[in-house]
């Protein structure tokens, strides 16, 4: 197994990764591979969020689940709608399921991870 290069808590501290639920999800036209998300970041925060995950999931499936986004990931645009963040799974490999980090117990939306 090989590991990232090292990096300092200085570095660590400028994520912000955040708990948020899902609010909307849907297919993005004319993409096989995008799923649209809204998430609750708490405090009327939303914020939208592409992931390529319609392979493993439908959008159906996304609705409700409370889980971690980096919410300071610079937007990037993509099949003309702009990703605000990242959300968080497990799986390194493109052509595994990635698995969606969901919490166990109920937290506010917009905690942060520590």
């Amino acid at each position: 197994m090989e590991f990232k290069p090292e990096i300092t808590l200085k570095d660590f501290e400028k994520l912000d990764i955040r708990v948020a639920t899902v609010l909307e999800a849907s297919a993005v036209e004319g993409s096989d591979k995008l799923i649209r998300l809204v998430f609750d970041l708490g405090n009327g925060v939303k914020r939208q969020i592409l992931t390529g995950m319609a392979k493993w999931y439908s959008p159906l499936d996304c609705i409700g689940k409370q889980t971690l986004i980096l919410a300071n990931l610079a937007p990037r645009k993509m099949m003309g709608l702009f990703s605000e963040g990242m959300l968080l799974s497990v799986g390194s490999d493109n052509n595994s399921k990635p698995i969606l980090i969901l919490l166990e117990d109920k937290v506010e939306n917009g905690e942060e991870v520590h």
